[in-house]
């Protein structure tokens, strides 16, 4: 094999390696809807007033959006279930599975209406 068919191999290789890495269709609305439940958290969040501080708060613990959905659970929203949805929406994407992926993504929509 010559130098240029081996160099031609290796980038065809290459290419193919990182298709799947891009390839998740849903990754753009898994994106969408992790921003869109992420604004809806922090609303909740202030609509509630003051409380007091957690163990985590006072030990200098970041808020991260599953532990303010957990700390409000507010307007009778579940945004842990949202959250779990994305999650495996997210694990749906990475094996590929396109119907169980926009399945969890539709569910996670639903709860933030």
């Amino acid at each position: 094999m010559t130098s240029i068919a081996t160099c031609r191999a290796a980038v065809l290789v290459l290419l193919c390696a990182t298709m799947p890495a891009h390839a998740g269709t849903c990754t753009d609305d898994i994106a969408q809807t992790q921003a869109e439940l992420d604004l809806a958290i922090e609303k909740d969040a202030g609509s509630h007033g003051w409380k007091p501080e957690s163990l985590n708060a006072l030990r200098s613990h970041q808020p991260t959006p599953r532990s303010l959905a957990e700390a409000e659970g507010g307007s009778g929203v579940d945004f842990t279930d949202a959250l779990d949805s994305l999650e495996r929406a997210r694990i749906a994407n990475r094996t590929g599975d396109v119907a169980a992926c926009s399945r969890e993504i539709a569910h996670a929509r639903a709860i933030l209406r």
